[in-house]
């Protein structure tokens, strides 16, 4: 076991710049279409401030067949519709491509689940008031939950860390193809464990500043 840096060094900086590409551009894309997909499905539930109960269905269907897909088998599954979309099926970008299409439905229940702890008799104020359900959801129902849903995204962050590793194991690139190449392949355990350490690392700063930007928006 040894870590030739001279010749890892490169590879290894790519790797952390790769998945943090991926992970940021999935949340941030994921994130709003999750976000737009989260408050649909609260807001056209029964009794909701878009009651519609075949949207509703569609899209409760919809997430509930996608969000439980493990990702290894979604990513080689979707494989079609990214090479249709990217024109590839390997590399980072396709591996973006899958993970923002994943991360999408399963941020979007985390969204209704967070809105769905809002007192309704707030929203019942606001409507007697005759806010509009735009209004309403721009300047009641999101800024409410903004502390729980910071929370959420750090979670959903943590996730799609794990899952860019998933994908370096089908030719994504990033942390878990660095680890597998020049780890696993090469029986070189010390390359395995740079991998393990710096993804952990990664994992604990966005936690760290998950918490703090939680705590800045539930004191606001």
């Amino acid at each position: 076991m040894s870590l030739d840096w001279e010749t890892l060094g490169p590879v290894f900086w790519d790797a952390i710049a790769q998945t943090l590409g991926m992970a940021v551009v999935t949340l941030l894309v994921g994130g709003a279409l999750g976000l737009v997909l989260g408050i649909l499905l609260y807001t056209t539930r029964a009794g909701g401030l878009l009651a519609n109960r075949f949207v509703f269905t569609v899209l409760n269907v919809l997430v509930n067949i996608i969000r439980p897909i493990p990702f290894i088998i979604f990513i080689t599954a979707i494989g079609p519709v990214t090479i249709l979309a990217v024109g590839t099926q390997l590399g980072t970008v396709a591996a973006t491509f899958a993970l923002v299409f994943a991360a999408t439905f399963g941020i979007s229940r985390i969204v209704e689940q967070n809105l769905v702890t809002i007192d309704p008799g707030v929203i019942e104020a606001a409507r007697a008031m005759g806010a509009s359900p735009m209004r309403i959801i721009l300047t009641l129902l999101v800024p409410e939950a903004l502390g729980p849903l910071v929370l959420g995204y750090t979670f959903v962050f943590v996730a799609i860390v794990d899952m860019t590793a998933v994908a370096g194991a089908v030719g994504g690139g990033g942390l878990g193809d660095f680890a597998i190449t020049y780890g696993y392949h090469r029986f070189n355990w010390a390359v395995t464990w740079l991998a393990v350490i710096t993804i952990i690392v990664l994992v604990q700063g966005a936690q760290f500043l998950g918490n703090w930007l939680a705590r800045k928006a539930l004191r606001r």
